[in-house]
This record gives C-alpha cells, structure tokens and sequence, in this order.
C-alpha cells in the first residue's frame, strides 16, 4: 500500500499545473493533500472525482486560505473525522482523520508560525492537541499514521541554511524540540527511520531564487508510524520530480 502526502499550495492551481497526470505519476492507494486553499465547491469536478477514487475536503471558513484534502480508493472504507473537535483549531480545516481499521490516518496541515510570536504560540498549541490525540489513540490500542505539512525542520541536516534560519519560524528551537516530543510519543519519522544520514533531501524550496533548481531546501513534510508499523514500512521517500507547488509529495509503502 503507498501512502502519499502533498502540500498543494492551491488545489485550483495545482489543477492548471499537471495534477491529473502527477496524480497517476504517484500512484497511491490513498492521497493526503494540503494547503487547498479552496471550498469544496470550487474544487474543480475532475479533481474532485477521479476514477476509482473517493474524497473529501476540509476547507477553512476564511477563504483562500489552508485547508486539507484526502482521496482513498474505492475498495477502502474509512471513517472519516473532520477536525480535532477544538474550536480554536477547527474553523481552519487543517486536519482529516481517517480510520481505516488497520491504523488511524492524520492528513494535517500545521500551522505556520511565520507572522509573529502569537502564530508560534499557536501553532505549538496544535501540535500539544495533535499529540493529546495520538496519546489518546494509542491508550486504545490503535496504530496511527500522520502526514502533512508539519511546517519545522527537525535537525540542521534537514534544510540548507540552518544558522542562517536558526531564529526564524520553522526552525525555531521551541518549534525543533517538538518534533523530539513527536518521537517521545512514540512517533517514528519514516525517512530518517531508513536514511538516518541523507543530506540534502528537502520537500520545500521557496519560489524565490530559483531555490528548487539549486537544491537550497528544507525538509518540513513527513511521514510519522506508530511503534507497531515500523517495521511495515519499506520504503519513504520524496517524489522530487514531481512539480506543480513548492512542496513536493512525500510517500511510504506500508507492506
């Protein structure tokens, strides 16, 4: 089974930009998408209904801004939970959670922290909500996947320019030790689960200066497992040749 991840920056432009073809390109069993920035009403009705998919969409109610998608083929049968239940967070669609029997799927889109102390505040207020409720899901017994946009890179090895970012959102050290409460939790990041020491390997680059084409990037999408997945998991990667936002998808194979 592949699992993908894919901060879209805009499904509506994403749209104009390949996404039926990457869709195919990438193959998966389910799709997580971020960032929509789009009602379900705009989405566009070949994007919102691709043979043998389903979907759902989770908009923010200030337009144009955040929101969460995800598509699963037909054959799976999730139960789908829009939100964490918490109004301070919900009213931004930044979270799909799917039960899908073997394991509990979280489709996120963390906040960014980038305008200021109030929104880093916030958003390390999300993550402590997000890992009450993985905490939660495991006294159950339950194994949980998360994916998204979770907006920090975790070591210096995950971006290009650590020192010169060291004071900004995103790499912020109150941001960082969060990503050490993530693995505490008992969350594995997948990637540097099977390449502890790959350098270079970024899923955002910034529009600005021709970031992609040099490589300057960071790496702040992920794929988190619970402790009875890991060994499930044979593969996590990014799929860097596939354009159309400044992200690009992220995938597991879960055997």
């Amino acid at each position: 089974m592949r699992l993908v991840s894919w901060n879209v920056n805009g499904i509506r432009a994403v749209a104009g930009k390949g996404f039926l073809d990457s869709f195919k390109t990438i193959d998966a069993d389910i799709l997580g998408i971020q960032e929509i920035k789009a009602l379900p009403e705009q989405v566009p009705s070949e994007i919102a209904n691709i043979p043998g998919y389903k979907s759902v969409f989770y908009p923010a109610e200030k337009k144009g801004y955040s929101g969460t998608g995800l598509y699963y083929k037909e054959s799976l049968n999730p139960e789908i939970t829009l939100g964490f239940g918490v109004d301070e967070f919900d009213h931004e669609g930044r979270v799909i959670k799917a039960d899908f029997g073997d394991f509990v799927l979280f489709n996120i889109y963390f906040p960014n922290g980038g305008r200021g102390d109030e929104f880093v505040q916030f958003k390390l207020r999300f993550y402590d909500c997000f890992l009450d409720q993985v905490k939660q899901l495991k006294a159950q017994g339950k194994e949980v996947i998360c994916c998204g946009d979770v907006n920090t890179a975790h070591k210096e090895i995950d971006l290009s320019n650590p020192k010169a970012n060291s004071k900004i959102s995103g790499f912020l050290p109150e941001e960082r030790v969060y990503m050490d409460h993530f693995a505490e939790a008992g969350l594995t990041d997948t990637f540097r689960m099977l390449y502890p020491d790959k350098e270079k390997a970024y899923s955002w680059w910034s529009y600005k200066t021709f970031a992609r084409e040099r490589n300057v990037g960071w790496r702040i999408d992920y794929f988190f497992v619970t402790e009875g997945l890991k060994n499930k998991i044979t593969e996590s990667n990014m799929l860097s040749d596939i354009m159309g936002s400044d992200h690009c998808p992220i995938f597991i194979d879960l055997k």
